[in-house]
């Protein structure tokens, strides 16, 4: 529970159906319930992937307090100046208007111009802390816009009390950039409601699911749960099963979400003649995912770029286990032999050896379940989450304010 009740700020680039948005409306959830005057600001919604806007105004609290939500106009994804100054100037605006005691700004975007907003409507950086979910900078994009991102991040370091990872591997690669102090970061797994991921619905166990989807006992499942969109590594690993799949009729891939390149990925699968043996379930509600995933036998997730991918922990509390690409802080839950097998980005020998091994020793399989099980049950709570973010903010509070970050 809170020392003293508080005005907390979350900003968000996008409230759309994702890892960082889930995070963010979970913590705003949790800050409610322990009392707190919550309010969330994102740019506009568009887009196949889905949005979290419905359920954070439909949450109350037994008390009736809900979260207060503030569409930020200006907020766009895409570097573009004239918008972003003018998202920076609406920003400021609603820091003045709310003057909440913690500025908590989430992804790249919002991260730089919240910050920068925080600082000139309150004069501190007291109070103002930003969570990385995942590097804005990385070896998919050109130096020139690389260099980009670090100078801003390194401009928005200064204007903030505390960076946080959801994982140690963001503070690795900030700091290995030179963006703020070793003194200024700490992390806090992201947080998630594991009791449905725990502790199946009668109806959604793993046989329900799998009849629903049309697999049998015989069939081996392959899953994804990640927008259809560039960097996830559909391709990849249509690259690395594709002969497997011809090869044996049981072998199936179940993808779960939808995006921008559902059209082109399924249009590969058709040129492949692999129709029959991909199921794709487009958007599905949060709430049936953890179905979804234990009808599968292994989740692979051969994204190039995450923080932390919230599929690989909510996979292993399913007690499935996972293959994935070693990337950013991934490792952290899909431990190598222990609780899954890892690849590097892009490598699709990797992805069918990951995978060919997994079918071929379901003891394994079970083991490495069972472990990250265990793992992930407390860790990734999201009620791990909301307390040990109380003792952040009391810190940033307590912290005397010198207007620089320091």
């Amino acid at each position: 529970m809170p020392t003293e009740r508080r005005t907390i700020l979350h900003i968000s680039t996008r409230l759309i159906l994702g890892g960082s948005q889930e995070n963010t409306v979970l913590s705003c959830e949790g800050q409610a319930l322990a009392g707190h005057d919550v309010h969330l600001a994102f740019g506009p919604i568009y887009g196949p992937e889905g949005s979290l806007l419905e359920r954070a105004e439909a949450f109350k609290t037994p008390d009736g307090r809900a979260i207060t939500t503030h569409v930020v106009p200006h907020m766009f994804r895409q570097i573009t100046p004239l918008n972003d100054w003018r998202c920076f100037r609406e920003l400021t605006a609603l820091i003045r208007a709310i003057k909440p005691d913690i500025v908590h700004t989430h992804s790249s975007k919002a991260g730089v111009l919240g910050r920068w907003a925080g600082v000139r409507a309150t004069g501190t950086t007291r109070g103002i802390v930003h969570t990385i979910h995942g590097p804005p900078f990385h070896p998919n994009q050109s130096a020139l816009k690389n260099k980009l991102y670090v100078a801003a991040e390194r401009f928005a370091a200064k204007r903030c009390r505390t960076i946080l990872g959801v994982c140690d591997a963001m503070t690795e690669q900030f700091l290995a950039e030179r963006i703020g102090r070793p003194e200024q970061y700490g992390t806090v797994y992201s947080g998630m409601e594991t009791e449905a991921f725990l502790n199946p619905a009668p109806g959604e166990d793993r046989a329900s699911m799998r009849a629903q989807l049309g697999f049998t006992d015989e069939d081996f499942v392959v899953g994804t749960v990640a927008r259809l969109a560039e960097l996830k590594g559909h391709d990849d690993l249509l690259d690395a099963v594709g002969d497997d799949l011809r090869a044996n009729p049981n072998w199936k891939l179940l993808w779960v979400g939808d995006g921008w390149w559902r059209d082109r990925l399924l249009g590969r699968v058709r040129e492949m003649g692999l129709t029959g043996q991909v199921v794709t379930t487009g958007l599905v509600p949060q709430l049936q995912v953890p179905s979804m995933m234990r009808a599968m036998d292994v989740l692979c997730h051969p994204s190039y770029r995450e923080g932390l991918p919230r599929t690989v922990p909510q996979a292993l509390l399913c007690a499935v286990p996972v293959c994935a690409s070693d990337t950013d802080g991934t490792k952290e839950a899909c431990i190598q032999d222990e609780t899954g097998l890892l690849f590097k980005p892009g490598d699709a020998s990797g992805i069918r050896e990951a995978i060919r091994f997994l079918h071929e020793n379901p003891e394994v399989r079970q083991m490495m379940g069972h472990r990250g099980r265990e793992l992930c049950r407390v860790r990734f709570d999201w009620r791990t989450m909301v307390d040990e973010l109380e003792i952040v903010y009391e810190r940033a509070l307590a912290d005397a304010s010198t207007g620089d970050g320091r």
